[in-house]
């Protein structure tokens, strides 16, 4: 079942603040809203081209949902930046390697579900991570789009499937705790916790889940601080980064879309065999 979050304005300034080191975004980029603007991506690709006075194509619905189009569109209108799953630049990836004309794109942001890697390899074939900045970012609706940021190397690449997600963003708080909510040392896995500016106001007209997955923060002397159960669990890995490592409950992904296995079987099981 869709949850509304109530992200303020409040929340996405800090996201973009936070997030200016790691990209130098300007007013000659060429973004696209490709993604629906009930999919948190959205708020990203409209206000990041919008802030810096880029150029926002927005995508057709039926462009979006041929990647053989909206790989031409790219090409026709010179796009820069291009906001991803994992899954759909899979996709482009393959229509690329056919292509002789090189993509115009510089930078390249993947979120939405966990980054395996290994699918980068025939990109950085034919682009140097020089060329068009990869990165990683993992992030929650709740929390505002986006939490941590991973700039992705050629020479890192390994047969790891596990997604290096990278370190927080500096307008947020990140902790690794156990179920008693004790911080967990570098390598032991934990349910993640955000708090900072971009956690949003909760869940509309559901107080009761509100209060269940946005709690007060033990860790600050503010008592209006509160940090976000994730549900997905992370560890440090020894360089200060971290590394996600799926949920503790059985929701998927697919395409991006948050997906709760226990729905869809309740809803089989209501039906007459």
């Amino acid at each position: 079942q869709p949850k509304g979050v109530m992200v303020e304005h409040r929340n996405v300034n800090p996201l973009f603040y936070a997030t200016e080191r790691d990209f130098d975004f300007n007013h000659q980029d060429i973004w696209t809203l490709f993604h629906s603007v009930a999919f948190d991506f959205s708020v990203w690709e409209l206000w990041g081209a919008l802030r810096y006075g880029g150029k926002l194509i927005v995508v057709p619905r039926q462009i979006a949902q041929s990647t053989t189009d909206f790989y031409q569109l790219l090409l026709r209108e010179k796009v820069s930046v291009l906001n991803q799953t994992p899954s759909a630049f899979e996709q482009l990836r393959d229509i690329d390697q056919k292509e002789m004309r090189p993509l115009s794109l510089r930078t390249i942001i993947f979120g939405g579900e966990a980054l395996n890697p290994v699918i980068l390899k025939p990109w950085f074939a034919r682009y140097s991570d020089t060329a068009v900045k990869l990165v990683n970012m993992y992030g929650i609706t709740e929390t505002t789009v986006h939490v941590t940021c991973k700039a992705l190397r050629e020479a890192e690449i390994s047969s790891n499937p596990q997604s290096n997600i990278g370190r927080k963003l500096t307008d947020l708080t990140l902790y690794i705790l156990s179920e008693d909510l004790s911080p967990l040392p570098q390598g032991v896995t934990g349910q993640m916790y955000v708090g900072g500016a971009g956690v949003s106001r909760g869940y509309l007209n559901r107080p009761e889940l509100t209060a269940e997955k946005f709690i007060r923060d033990p860790f600050s002397s503010d008592s209006e601080a509160r940090l976000y159960k994730t549900g997905d669990l992370a560890r440090w890995l020894p360089d200060g980064t971290l590394e996600f490592l799926g949920r503790i409950d059985d929701q998927v992904k697919i395409r991006g879309f948050r997906i709760v296995l226990g729905e869809i079987e309740s809803q089989l099981q209501g039906h007459a065999l």
